[in-house]
């Protein structure tokens, strides 16, 4: 427990004139004649002064208070036989603590009880961060991340949360404050940092881990620096050893779909017909199923998928490399399935089933004249003479053609499908 002003004086035996304060902690003791010590005081000290020099009393003590002196410890018996009434009234006054030092009690005993407390404060402090750090690894090595997040938090007796790069919640224990302000300049920080600050009567804290994150700490207590820290640093572990797991998954998932690709049997392969899809997003959420990255794009072997995508026309698990390239076609042409790629029928490895599939709409008026308009290059009015009808007639039936069809004739590839489809 840290000392205060008023077990000193117990534990050293002096007489309290002033008990203002006497609940305030001793950070230290500072010795001094001078008029004006405060240049030479940092906060929390008792100040022993033997009031050789003090200078107008109120004045004195005032400069004291401003300088957050926690008591002032005054030796009688040398330059005064007693504790000034002025100096007393003073502090009074103003809140401060007074002490009155007898000349039997020297200044050092003082300063050596103050130091014996800091020092086994300090001591505690350190014992505490020791158990709490070996608590946090354990947790760590047991539960990871979600673990070192709960145990943090009771540790705290509080709340903390791992958060994701974008802020949300991935683990958490308790409520925070409102972090998106918070999470926004960190990330324009764009290195290693951290923020602490006071909220609603209570302490806040975040820090960076790496690219993966954020640790968030909130509590109602001052933070105990080094079991926040302890608990970033087996974090930050933790996640990067998931990125080496991760990357040695997408390495694993690669091999399995080369060995697809090879028309190897691999366990996972959907069983019936599917399709070879490209993802477009280049950060998808994990698919389901079969999926790998390749070529620095995200494959699925999947009967359908809910996400933007390129997709071959059905496979099974012996025509996965096809699927593969018909799928790569659908990606270069930016359409969602090789069906719809210009020129895609007269790859298509049944092409009596394409032909019957494609022209499924087109009656036989229109097919006699799309086969005769395309012997023609494209051409109304020579078609029109082959079939005896005016041109605009020809041109009405082709464009009826393309409605139903669902795509232009314009492109050479289609014209080449249909050409194909005809004569199949």
């Amino acid at each position: 427990m840290a000392l205060t002003v008023g077990a000193l004086a117990r534990e050293v035996g002096l007489a309290v004139l002033v008990d203002a304060g006497l609940d305030r902690v001793v950070t230290w003791v500072h010795s001094t004649e001078l008029a004006d010590p405060t240049p030479f005081l940092e906060g929390g000290e008792l100040l022993l002064t033997t009031g050789i020099a003090l200078g107008p009393h109120e004045e004195y003590v005032r400069r004291l208070v401003a300088a957050r002196v926690v008591g002032l410890g005054f030796g009688v018996g040398l330059s005064h036989d007693r504790v000034p009434d002025d100096l007393v009234r003073a502090a009074r006054d103003a809140g401060l603590a007074v002490l009155e030092v007898p000349r039997e009690t020297p200044f050092i005993a003082i300063t050596k009880a103050v130091s014996r407390a800091v020092a086994a404060d300090e001591y505690a402090a350190l014992a505490r961060t020791g158990a709490a750090q070996r608590a946090l690894t354990r947790a760590a090595v047991g539960d990871g991340p979600p673990g070192v997040v709960r145990r943090l938090a009771r540790l705290l007796d509080g709340a903390a949360a791992l958060l994701d790069p974008h802020g949300a919640p991935v683990h958490a224990v308790g409520p925070l404050p409102d972090l998106a302000g918070h999470v926004r300049r960190l990330a324009a920080s764009g290195g290693p940092a951290g923020a602490a600050w006071q909220e609603g009567g209570r302490h806040v804290a975040m820090q960076v881990l790496g690219r993966r994150g954020y640790l968030a700490v909130a509590a109602g207590r001052p933070l105990d620096a080094g079991v926040v820290n302890t608990a970033a640093s087996l974090l930050t572990v933790a996640l990067a050893r998931s990125d080496e797991v991760d990357a040695v998954r997408r390495e694993l998932r690669a091999a399995r779909f080369r060995l697809a690709l090879a028309g190897e049997p691999v366990e996972g392969v959907p069983d019936g017909p599917f399709r070879v899809f490209l993802l477009r997003d280049r950060e998808p959420a994990e698919p389901t199923g079969f999926w790998a990255e390749v070529d620095g794009r995200v494959v699925v072997l999947a009967p359908s998928v809910d996400v933007p995508a390129a997709a071959s026309s059905p496979v099974d698990a012996t025509s996965v490399a096809r699927g593969y390239r018909e799928a790569s076609r659908a990606w270069e042409a930016g359409v969602a399935t090789f069906e719809e790629v210009a020129g895609a029928g007269l790859l298509a490895p049944d092409a009596a089933e394409f032909a019957a599939a494609l022209l499924a709409p087109l009656d036989d008026v229109l097919r006699e004249t799309l086969r005769v308009w395309l012997a023609c290059h494209g051409q109304a009015e020579p078609a029109a003479a082959r079939l005896g009808v005016h041109r605009h007639t020809v041109r009405h039936r082709v464009q009826r053609a393309e409605r139903l069809l669902g795509r232009s004739l314009d492109p050479a590839g289609t014209r080449a499908e249909l050409w194909f489809a005809l004569h199949a």
